[in-house]
This record gives structure tokens, sequence and C-alpha cells, in this order.
């Protein structure tokens, strides 16, 4: 039996049907996301659809995009011009789709591995890492939901300790779906979205952060597409910018074999020239408060 992970689909569900087709998984194999399954891409209903059809063999964590589907369902949010959650939120089987994606886990831990969509506070231990995921999906799971996803759309710093269980799964949902590059105390600085390589001095990838406390697991993530894959001992991202022209990436823990097929979905006009206007070997992001990019988006700092 072989675990593949799979990096941020985001409604992009024939490139999903032509990865899996590549990885060709048997009967017992099973299927890791990264997060981001929607938004962005043509038929986030679809990929909804086949994550779900795969039951038990799938685990799928909840990303930024998928959050703000959430907020939507709720209420919370109007879909953007941009957006592409109608087809989940109109469908006769969205509440369904809806349930079930809030029912996904945060964070989910297994054996020596960690998967998450984007990051950790460096000061974060791994006990932390788990009551924060239980306090954010408890919540996301019950009565709590609109609450915590009214906190998440205000976007509030995260600049103090929490003050209380509400708060603490605030900041871990914000972070542990949106992070990238932190400060050099180890504080988030959502507003960077550029490759590590052209980050100032004083910016770091999380991962990378001065005095960040091992937590002895490899973490597999997504959500940062201007970074690409990166493979190391105790990390692997796999978010290759599927939805931006690039590729939908797949790793088979057990080996580290990587698989990969070119975008398939015909993506909205507004994507095909931001990703027609980046090179094609780099797929780098400008600042988040800079106009949109592959790997950029300037409007998802948060849900």
């Amino acid at each position: 039996m072989s675990t593949y992970a799979i990096g941020d689909v985001q409604g992009c569900a024939r490139t999903l049907d032509a990865l899996i087709e590549t990885i060709g998984p048997g009967p017992d194999d099973r299927i890791w996301f990264c997060g981001d399954l929607v938004n962005r891409g043509p038929d986030s209903r679809g990929v909804l659809e086949r994550v779900r059809a795969l039951g038990p063999r799938a685990v799928a964590v909840l990303g930024n995009h998928d959050l703000r589907l959430l907020a939507c369902a709720e209420g919370l949010l109007v879909p953007r011009e941009k957006d592409t959650l109608r087809d989940v939120l109109e469908a006769p089987d969205g509440d369904a789709c809806v349930q079930w994606l809030a029912h996904r886990p945060l964070v989910h831990e297994e054996g020596e591995d960690l998967l998450l969509h984007a990051g950790l506070l460096p000061a974060w231990t791994l006990e932390d890492v788990r009551t924060g995921a239980a306090a954010a999906q408890e919540r996301l799971r019950g009565p709590g939901r609109r609450a915590l996803l009214q906190r998440l759309v205000e976007r509030k710093p995260v600049d103090a300790p929490p003050r209380d269980e509400d708060e603490w799964a605030e900041i871990f949902a914000r972070v542990v779906t949106n992070l990238r590059v932190v400060d050099a105390h180890g504080r988030p600085d959502f507003r960077w979205t550029v490759p590590p390589d052209e980050l100032p001095a004083d910016r770091f990838p999380w991962y990378d952060a001065p005095g960040r406390r091992p937590l002895g697991r490899r973490i597999v993530c997504g959500h940062w597409a201007a970074q690409g894959v990166v493979r190391r001992p105790d990390l692997v991202a796999l978010d290759s910018a599927c939805v931006w022209g690039g590729t939908l990436t797949a790793l088979r823990l057990e080996d580290g074999r990587l698989f990969s097929t070119a975008l398939q979905d015909d993506v909205a006009p507004w994507v095909r020239i931001h990703a027609r206007n980046a090179p094609r070997t780099d797929l780098a992001a400008h600042r988040s408060d800079d106009a949109p990019h592959p790997g950029s988006d300037p409007d998802q700092k948060s849900v």
C-alpha cells in the first residue's frame, strides 16, 4: 500500500483526473491532498465530487480557499468575480459538499508525517499544533463555525499570544492555512508571496526561521506556488502552480517519487493572462500588495 500526496488542485478537475491516471494508484493506495481543493479553476464541485468519492482512501486538509468557500456558504462573504465557488454553492448537493468540507482536518498527523496546507509558527511545539488544530476543528465542525469564520474574515493581526481558546483557534486556523513568511522574531508576515530567494534579509520562509523548534515530523504542505516543489528531510512542499498554468504534482511518501501533469483545465481569462505573462521556468510572484501574478494572490491573505 502506498500513499500519494497531491498539491493544490484549486478546482482543476480534469488535471486531477490526468494526474490520478499518471499515478495509477492501486485499490488500497491512499491519496493525501494538501488543501485548496477549490477556487480559481473551473470545476470546484467536480474536484469535491472526486475526492469525496475516494471515501476513506482520501485525506484532505483545509486550505485558505476551502475556508473561503465555507465563509461564503455562511453568508459572511460574497464570491468575487474571480472566485469559482458558485458551482458548489448553487449545486443541488451544495450543502452536503460544504458539510463534508467543514469536517476535513486542518492538520493530519500520521506516523512521522504532518500534513497541512501552509505553515506553522517557529515557536510552536508539536503539542501546540495538536491543541490548535483540535480547537479550530471543533469549531468548524460544530455550532462555533460561523463565529470562527467571522473572526477569520476580519483578519485581525497575529501579533500577541491568544487570550482565550476562541482566539487560539482563530490564530491557528489563519496561520496553518496562510503562512509563508516570518520575521526575525518568528512573527508572521502575510504580505509576502515571492520565492524564498527574493525575500529581504529580515524575512524568512517559515520553515527556515531562526530558532524554529524541531517537531520531529516531516511536514507535507502546499500553498506557496511561487516557491514550487521543495523536498528535504523535514519538508515536502507540493504547490507547483497548477491553476496558474504550471503542473499538478504528487509525491509518493514511501520512496519520494514525483509525479506531475500539466494543466488540463480551461482556466478563466484573467488567470491565463497572468500565467502567460510569467516566465514558464520561474513562476515568481510579486509582493502580495502588488498586481496579481502567478503564485501571488493579494486577496487571499486569509479567507
